[in-house]
Parts: structure tokens; sequence; C-alpha cells
């Protein structure tokens, strides 16, 4: 059986929520959980903790929620829990190399990309927004550099046309605790040893914003498929008809040309839509104050706001 270790989880999301899950069935001892603060939500703008706090207070682990980790009182408290591993998983703080240092094992995070492509904020988002084939988990030793660590262990999974940055997510969610716990295991035994990633294959993948969410109709319409599947369910792409906001929860590869954003075609089908290159589908919209549905259940009851030649984003 394999070596009990003490050890500090630091993490805020759902994605770190699934990790920290696990290592609650091990026979690790999880000491203390590291999260964000708490951060305003929903309509009313309530305090709300997030996952990974919720979790470990379910599970009366003491949970820390400093605004920095380089206060040297908070490097002490850390210090005074004599971890021998910190496990990082989107946790959303930068750890100075006085907090890497303190754990007796040092410190490993579980990234969503198949490093060194995609280090940064949102590598699920930017790996489906670029095409790729695959993406999967890769568990490092931490460094102070940005996701630039020895890779201790790497998982992969194919990337499917259907796939939207939520699918995706979850899928990963799913892969990488037991990757982190096998990584712990080799860590533990000393059998395991990190991988120098090579520097000159980097990619960044820069954190999503609701701008780049506003679909440019001058792109190319396979571009543009992968956009609102990568963007789904945050920060969902968005348009405008008529004035009006009109927010694309899906969408596929459509059929004609025209000018950019000139309505082709609306049936049951889908709201067919030019782009510079070919022709995107919008199967499922949202309009204000309305929930998400799919286009023929739109079509239905407001056909003439679909008429073709109207052009959005205007």
């Amino acid at each position: 059986m394999s070596e009990s270790l003490r050890i500090v989880f630091a993490g805020t999301p759902e994605f770190a929520a699934e990790h920290l899950k696990a290592l609650l069935d091990t026979p690790h001892q999880i000491i203390a959980v590291y999260s964000q603060p708490d951060r305003p939500a929903g309509r009313g703008q309530k305090l709300t903790p997030s996952p990974v706090k919720q979790l470990a207070l379910q599970h009366t682990i003491p949970v820390y929620q400093p605004q920095t980790l380089r206060d040297p009182a908070t490097q002490a408290e850390l210090a005074a829990l004599k971890p021998d591993l910190m496990v990082v998983v989107a946790y959303g703080l930068i750890l100075p190399q006085v907090v890497l240092d303190t754990p007796r094992l040092g410190c490993i995070n579980s990234h969503a990309s198949l490093l060194p492509r995609w280090r940064g904020a949102a590598p699920i988002q930017r790996a489906i927004e670029a095409g790729d084939a695959e993406s999967g988990v890769t568990v490092m030793q931490m460094e102070a550099g940005l996701d630039t660590g020895p890779m201790l262990l790497k998982v992969s999974t194919a990337i499917i046309a259907a796939d939207s940055g939520g699918s995706l997510h979850d899928r990963l969610a799913a892969l990488g605790p037991p990757a982190v716990i096998e990584a712990i295991r080799g860590l533990a035994a000393g059998t395991l040893k990190g991988q120098v990633q090579d520097d000159s294959l980097a990619t960044y993948a820069h954190k999503l914003n609701k701008d780049e969410a506003r679909i440019d109709w001058s792109r190319p319409a396979v571009e543009l498929e992968r956009l609102v599947r990568a963007f789904h369910p945050w920060p969902i792409c968005h348009s405008t008809l008529n004035g009006e906001a009109l927010k694309v929860h899906a969408a596929q590869m459509g059929e004609g040309s025209g000018a950019p954003g000139t309505i082709l075609a609306a049936d049951k089908s889908g709201l067919t839509v030019a782009c510079d290159t070919g022709a995107l589908r919008l199967t499922r919209l949202q309009l204000p104050g309305g929930k998400a549905l799919n286009f023929s259940d739109l079509f239905n009851s407001r056909r003439e706001q679909f008429a073709a030649g109207l052009v959005l984003g205007q």
C-alpha cells in the first residue's frame, strides 16, 4: 500500500472539485483546501462559495481563501500545515517560489491540455476553436512559469465533431483525477520523473471574453462553427438581428453563399447565414428575454423575423 500523504488541495471551479472528490476517496489526508474568495453570482449577485469550497465544507476540511499567496503571513500559514504535497487544479492564483518550495514533494498541477500546447487559462475552448484533433490532461510538477513545469503524466481524448466546450470539459474532468492519483503514487514511491517541456512547441490559451464571442460573419463558416461549439456554455456566441441580440447556442455547416451575414434560408432545419466562405446553419437560438430554443420552434412562431435577405450583425 502506498504512503499516506498530507495533501493541501488548491482549486476553484467544478473541474477542480472533481479532482478533490477523487482524492477524498484515497488513503491520503486532505489537510486543507485553498480556493478563490467567494464571488457574486446569479441575478441577485449574492456572494457564492466556489464548488471546491462547497465540497470541502461538506467534508469539514479547513478552507483558506487568501486574495494572494505573496503575503508572508499567508505563506507562513501554509508552511505551518506541514504538507507533503500540494495539488493545484484551476486555482486561479499565481504560486510564488516560496510556496512551490513549501511541500516536501513540491506542487503538482492537473492542466486540461496536452502540454506544451495550450498553456494558460482557457485550454479546453481554445483546442476546439483551433480545430485540434485531440485534447487531454497533463499532470506536471509546478515551477514559477505559467504551465511550464516538467510533465509527469499525460492522458488524451479525441475531440469529436459534436464536442462543445462543455462536453470536452466534462470528459477531461473525468480523465484528470485518476491521472493525478497515479502521479501521486509515483511521486511518493520515487519512481516518477518529469519530462521537460519543449518551449518551442508552446501555445497560449488566453482567457475568454464576451467580446470575442460576437460573431464576425466575414470569417469562414468552418471557423465560426468551431467557435460556436468552443464558446458553449460560456460565453456563448452572439450576433444581432433587426437590432435585437441573438445568442447562438448551436450551429452546423450550411450550404450557399452570399454577402456575409445575409440570411440565405430559414426552415425547420435551421437559419442559414452566409459567411465569408460558405454558410452557417444556426440550429439553436435565444432571443432577448427568452430561453434557448431549437430553431424549428422559433420558426413556427416567428417566421417573419427570419426572412431571407435580412442581414445579421447590423
